[in-house]
């Protein structure tokens, strides 16, 4: 699935470079093509249950993230008003300021409290989107977008760097662990997207309507991401 991942994010890539150095491209064929990254950071909504939970559990204030694009807009009629299409990767980082999920890979998702020294410890989600959108545009530069994205999950892993418990001897030993595969995670998600810019950038916002997490296995959670888009071309 690692694999996987990293040639769908090459292939986006090498797509966007090659798009970006192709001079023979008419200005109405770039119309039709829209390729673009929105960054932003992630406010976790969720539930303070202590069947999953600590009673201090937070997420950190900044929740960084990253989603490219690459959209193929539909004019409609001679308007300005278009209908796009396209395809994308997702990475969301939920940093938890306390806490980390004790087994990811057991039957109920469970964080508890981190009692060592430790620097960070995240979740890493990353999803294959299939976004479609209403595009409204005037001739000044100002643009807006509405749309929704289905998501399938293609990654996840939980990070933590920190020291563990004292071994015998009473001496702690710092350490750098990924594990992959969180148990637990819903498939499938989706939600509503809103753009507002003017010609290259725009505020970004995304909002999730179903749970991160299988109701009834997890905490739940529902990310809101507020950001900037910037669309090159």
């Amino acid at each position: 699935m690692k694999k996987l991942n990293i040639i769908l994010i090459l292939a986006i890539a090498m797509f966007f470079t090659e798009l970006a150095s192709a001079q023979v491209l008419s200005e109405s064929a770039k119309r039709k093509v829209t390729v673009g990254v929105d960054l932003f950071t992630d406010i976790v909504f969720y539930e303070k249950d202590l069947l999953y939970m600590p009673a201090d559990f937070r997420f950190r204030t900044i929740n960084q993230g990253v989603n490219v694009f690459a959209m193929y807009n539909f004019q409609l009629g001679e308007s300005m008003t278009s209908f796009s299409v396209g395809l994308a990767i997702r990475n969301h980082n939920w940093y938890s300021g306390n806490s980390l999920i004790e087994d990811i890979k057991a039957d109920t998702i469970k964080y508890v409290t981190i009692e060592q020294d430790f620097d960070r410890t995240k979740i890493n989600l990353t999803y294959l989107d299939l976004p479609i959108e209403i595009k409204f545009r005037t001739q000044g530069g100002f643009k807006m977008g509405v749309g929704l994205k289905v998501g399938y999950k293609i990654a996840s892993k939980q990070k933590y760097v920190g020291n563990r418990e004292p071994d015998e001897a009473g001496l702690t030993t710092k350490v750098n662990e990924k594990e992959q595969n969180i148990s637990n995670l819903e498939d499938w998600v989706f939600g509503a997207t809103l753009r507002v810019g003017y010609k290259f950038i725009s505020a970004f916002a995304y909002y999730q309507f179903n749970q991160a997490f299988k109701k009834g296995r997890a905490p739940k959670m529902t990310p809101l991401s507020l950001g900037i888009t910037i669309t090159p071309f």
